[in-house]
C-alpha cells in the first residue's frame, strides 16, 4: 500500500497545485478570487455543491454509524437529503433574485442590508463560525485519527491535522474558489468510486446481500430497525434532524454562495436534481460497509473498524485509492467551508479591495488554526458532531428566509431572538440547561418557538406598515 500510497499522493498534489495555478491566473479582481466569476456552470456547480456536502464523514462516519444505530441511519441522511433537493429549488430561485438586487457578497452583507443594521450581520456570522469550525475540524479529527491507525502511529495526530491544513491554505489562497471547484470535482468522482468499490468487496466477503442482513439479524436484531440499538431514531430525533439537514443551503455559506454562482436559474434546477442522485448513490454503499462492521467488528473501535475494513483488508492499490480519496474530501470540504467563512468576513469589510482581500486571506489563517485546536479535543463521534453542527447554523434559517423573501426593511427582534437561541442551543449541548424541555428535543423545542416568533413578527410588523 505504501508504494501505491506515495505515487497517488504525489499525483494528486501535482494534479491540486496544477489546478490552483491554472486558476490564479484567471484571477482579475476579488469577485473572481472570491465568487469564480459569478459564472459557474451545471457539471461544476453539481460537483462542487455535492462534494462540499458529502464529505470525509461519509466514508469515515457513516459506515460506523450504520455499525453502531442501524438502518435508521438511511432516515437520518439519505431521506433527509431527498427532501432538501426541494429546499434548494425553491430557496435558490429566491435567493438569487435577491442576490441580483443586493449585489451580494456574502450572506452577512445581505442580512445587514435587509436588516438595516450591522448587527443581523454580526450575529450570521458568529453562529456560522461556532458551527461551522467544529465541521471543519471533524473532517480533519476523522481523517488523523484513520492516518494515525493506518500507519502505527507513526506521527501525532496534531501533525496530520496540520499538514492537511497546510495543504489546504496554500491551495485555496493561491486559486481561489475556482481551484476549489476543479478539486471538489476530484474528490466527488473519487469518493464515489471508493466507497462503492469497498461495499462490493463487503458484501462479496459475505456472499451476498442477503445474506450479509441475516447475519446482521442473528448477530443484533434491533439494528435492523428504528430506533435502533440504543435507541437514537426516535421520532423527534429524526424530524428534527430533517429541519437541520433541509436548512443547510439556507444556513451554511459554503453551499447558499454556491446557488448564487451558478450560471442561470436552469443550470441550479439541473444541479439540485443531480444533487439528490448523487445523495442517495453515495450514501446506500456505506449501509453495506456499517453492516459488514456491525458482523465482523462489532466491538472493535472505530478508527479499529475503519482501518480494517478500509485499508487492511482491502487490496494495496484499492487501500492507496482510499486513503488519497479521504484526503481529497477532508482538503476539499475544510477548504470549502474555511473560504465560505473568509467570504462572510469579506462581505462585512469595508474598504479597497486590495485592502479587504488581505483581510480576507488572513482571516483564513485564523480560521483553519481554530479548525486544528478544536479538532484536537473533539470527540469519535463524527456524525453526530456533523449533526450538531447542522442544527446549530438551522436556528438561523427563520432570520435568513424572512431577508430572502420580504423587501422591506425587517424588525432587529428576529436577529436578537435568534443570538438568544444559539445560546441557548449550545448552552444545553454543554449540560448547563437541559436537553430536553417538557419531552421535546431541544433542538427541535427552540426551532419551533423561533419559527412561531418570526410568523408573529412578520404578521404584527405587516399591519403597523399599513396602519
Amino acid at each position: 500500500m505504501i508504494k501505491w500510497m506515495i505515487i497517488f499522493s504525489i499525483i494528486y498534489l501535482a494534479i491540486l497545485m496544477t489546478l490552483a495555478l491554472l486558476s490564479k491566473r484567471r484571477i482579475k479582481n476579488v469577485d473572481d478570487f472570491m465568487m469564480g466569476g459569478f459564472n459557474i456552470g451545471y457539471l461544476l456547480g453539481f460537483m462542487t455543491f455535492a462534494a462540499t456536502l458529502f464529505s470525509t464523514f461519509t466514508l469515515l462516519g457513516m459506515p460506523d454509524f450504520f455499525r453502531t444505530h442501524g438502518i435508521g441511519a438511511w432516515i437520518f441522511l439519505a431521506v433527509s437529503d431527498g427532501v432538501m433537493v426541494f429546499m434548494v429549488l425553491w430557496f435558490g430561485y429566491h435567493l438569487r433574485k435577491k442576490a441580483k438586487e443586493r449585489n451580494f457578497k456574502g450572506m452577512a452583507g445581505l442580512l445587514v442590508s435587509s436588516y438595516g443594521n450591522k448587527w443581523a450581520g454580526y450575529i450570521y456570522f458568529i453562529g456560522v463560525f461556532l458551527f461551522l469550525v467544529p465541521y471543519v475540524s471533524i473532517q480533519i479529527r476523522g481523517l488523523s485519527i484513520f492516518l494515525d491507525a493506518a500507519f502505527n502511529h507513526a506521527l501525532p495526530a496534531w501533525a496530520w491535522a496540520s499538514m492537511i491544513l497546510l495543504v489546504m491554505i496554500l491551495y485555496s489562497e493561491t486559486g481561489g474558489l475556482k481551484a476549489i471547484m476543479y478539486s471538489d470535482v476530484f474528490q466527488g468522482i473519487l469518493l464515489m468510486a471508493v466507497v462503492w468499490v469497498i461495499a462490493y468487496s463487503c458484501v462479496n466477503h459475505l456472499n451476498g446481500v442477503k445474506q450479509l442482513f441475516q447475519e446482521v439479524k442473528d448477530i443484533n436484531a434491533a439494528l435492523l430497525s428504528a430506533p435502533g440499538p440504543k435507541g437514537l431514531f426516535s421520532i423527534q430525533f429524526l424530524i428534527a434532524s430533517m429541519i437541520a439537514i433541509v436548512m443547510i443551503p439556507v444556513t451554511q455559506p459554503q453551499l447558499s454562495s454556491r446557488l448564487v454562482i451558478i450560471r442561470n436559474q436552469s443550470s441550479m434546477n439541473r444541479m439540485a436534481v443531480a444533487v439528490g442522485c448523487f445523495a442517495i448513490l453515495v450514501i446506500m454503499p456505506t449501509i453495506a460497509i456499517g453492516m459488514y462492521g456491525a458482523v465482523k467488528y462489532p466491538d472493535h473501535t472505530t478508527s479499529d473498524f475503519l482501518s480494517q475494513v478500509l485499508l487492511f483488508e482491502q487490496p494495496g492499490f484499492i487501500a492507496a485509492a482510499t486513503m488519497v480519496g479521504l484526503i481529497a474530501a477532508a482538503i476539499s470540504t475544510s477548504d470549502s467551508q474555511i473560504f465560505a467563512l473568509s467570504g462572510e468576513l469579506r462581505s462585512l469589510l469595508k474598504g479597497e479591495d486590495k485592502k479587504v482581500l488581505t483581510k480576507t486571506k488572513i482571516g483564513m489563517v485564523v480560521f483553519a488554526l481554530a479548525a486544528l485546536i478544536f479538532s484536537l479535543i473533539s470527540s469519535d463521534q463524527l456524525v453526530l458532531l456533523a449533526r450538531v453542527s447542522f442544527a446549530g447554523t438551522a436556528l438561523m434559517a427563520p432570520m435568513i428566509l424572512s431577508a430572502i423573501l420580504l423587501q422591506r426593511t425587517l424588525n432587529m427582534w428576529l436577529v436578537w431572538a435568534t443570538a438568544l437561541a444559539i445560546v441557548v442551543f449550545i448552552a444545553s449541548l454543554s449540560g448547563i440547561l437541559p436537553s430536553q424541555v417538557f419531552g421535546i428535543r431541544m433542538d427541535l423545542l427552540l426551532f419551533i418557538v423561533l419559527s412561531i416568533f418570526t410568523c408573529l413578527t412578520l404578521f404584527l410588523g405587516s399591519r403597523r406598515n399599513k396602519l
